[in-house]
């Protein structure tokens, strides 16, 4: 009986050379998406299957965070707005599910990231052509150049291999290197939002110094550890 795991770990090691040479375009991609997120932008991206689960894995890691606390990023996974994405489907079609939020929520110099093992789903590529008709800059995560989608965005992190685990497995991997970058182009001494919740005034309990007072607002932070109020 074969061992998986040594043939898959070989094939993911057959394409790392390759891949450690997409670093720069990583850390070109994650200084421009930190100008325009810390600037009010916005990232969309979009992916079916197993793509769709890493693209919605890094707009989590931006929207929170992935190391240090800092403000949070704009950043939307199209495939989870499940009702838009069945009510598109139904009416226009399923290559119109992604383009037609494109053109909803985009503005011009966002940034929208497609994500496709194969380079070839037609839903990807509607969503790339509107972006670029829309003045967003249009980038992918895709399996081996040449490909559709790779063609039809501005530029793409193509992973050389034939094996579409290792491509994602390589796409998730170059979803954390982007926040990584992200991160560290961000401008220095934005705050992170803290969590507070401000406690409605009450009427003063029984013995209160004077009659009908109220006790004023007392601002709680939230305990990250516990959850528990605590007051500040």
């Amino acid at each position: 009986m074969p061992n998986l795991l040594d043939a898959h770990l070989a094939h993911l090691t057959a394409a790392l050379p390759a891949y450690q040479r997409c670093e720069p375009l990583l850390a070109r991609w994650g200084a421009a998406l930190a100008g325009r997120l810390t600037a009010g932008g916005r990232l969309l991206v979009a992916g079916n299957g197993g793509s769709a689960a890493e693209a919605q894995h890094l707009t989590a890691e931006l929207v929170g965070k992935l190391h240090d606390d800092r403000q949070p990023l704009s950043a939307i996974a199209l495939h989870a707005e499940t009702s838009a994405l069945t009510a598109i489907g139904n009416d226009y079609g399923y290559d119109e599910v992604f383009a037609r939020q494109v053109r909803a929520h985009g503005r011009p110099d966002d940034v929208l990231l497609l994500l496709s093992t194969s380079g070839g789903s037609g839903n990807l590529l509607a969503a790339a052509r509107a972006g670029r008709e829309a003045g967003l800059r249009c980038w992918a995560f895709t399996g081996p150049a040449p490909n559709p989608l790779a063609d039809a965005c501005h530029e793409a992190l193509a992973v050389e291999s034939p094996d579409s685990q290792v491509v994602q497995e390589l796409h998730l991997v170059s979803s954390h290197l982007l926040c990584e970058y992200v991160e560290q182009a961000m401008p220095q001494g934005r705050p992170a939002t803290t969590p507070r919740y401000v406690e409605p005034a009450v009427p003063a309990v029984s013995g209160a110094p004077a009659a009908g007072a109220v006790r004023a607002g007392v601002e709680v932070v939230l305990d990250g550890g516990a959850g528990r109020p605590v007051e500040a």
